[in-house]
């Protein structure tokens, strides 16, 4: 079943196109990864699904219903979670209410516990101010934010962005787990060729705001781990 299917979608910043045409399905349960360059409408797509920036034409159907004119408060309490490049935590409040005010937002206030037991290191950080935190513990608040409203699928955005390589691989092993355990769906935007590997099912290759080739995980060759997107197929 198509969790989340983009037909033709196009968007861009005053006047001019970024995602240009890209279309594009994600299947329940499902991990999809989406490579690309930096300016080839990686960020922009989620931005667009998640409703901060609007279409200017093309569909966005999740779980059957169109969902292009909706708001992003009404695309979150529908399912969708979003994890930005940068974090985007509020870095005045403090951890614990970083993740309340994300809950409060889609109604699920009483999340709290579940979500510090699944993010047990976050436990011993609930009174630090959000911007107190490092790189790696401030990503997993960013994650635990967009989990903590219980969403079907979740949008990483440059998730290794500025992280160091053992809270990646921490990052890696939680979001395998909590795809077991909740039965996520994953769309994740990444540069990072090991992480892309580890979590995605499938591949696909952006460029000039299109998709423009699929293919299998283990079909990344080398090429692109240095960085050569032309020739991705092994």
């Amino acid at each position: 079943m198509n969790l989340l299917e983009v037909t033709d979608l196009r968007s861009g910043y005053d006047g001019i196109p970024v995602v240009a045409g890209l279309s594009l399905k994600v299947h329940e349960r499902e991990s999809v990864g989406i490579l690309g360059h930096n300016g080839m409408g990686k960020t922009t797509l989620l931005r667009t699904l998640i409703g901060l920036l609007p279409a200017t034409s093309g569909e966005i159907r999740f779980q059957g219903a169109s969902i292009g004119h909706d708001p992003p408060h009404r695309r979150a309490r529908a399912g969708i979670g979003y994890v930005p490049q940068g974090r985007g935590i509020f870095p005045g409040l403090t951890v614990r209410d970083n993740l309340r005010f994300a809950a409060v937002a889609v109604g699920r206030s009483g999340n709290l516990a579940s979500i510090l037991g699944e993010f047990p290191r976050l436990a011993a950080l609930l009174d630090r101010p959000g911007g107190a935190l490092s790189g790696g513990e401030q990503q997993l608040l960013a994650i635990a934010r967009a989990l903590i409203q219980e969403p079907k699928i979740v949008l990483l955005d440059e998730p290794t962005e500025g992280i160091q390589p053992s809270i990646i691989e921490d990052i890696i092993d939680l979001l395998k787990s909590l795809r077991r355990r909740r039965g996520l769906t994953i769309l994740l935007v990444e540069q990072n060729i090991d992480f892309i590997k580890a979590l995605s099912d499938r591949v696909l290759l952006i460029q000039k705001g299109t998709i423009v080739r699929e293919f299998a995980t283990n079909g990344i060759s080398d090429a692109a781990a240095m960085g050569d997107f032309g020739d991705v197929a092994g």
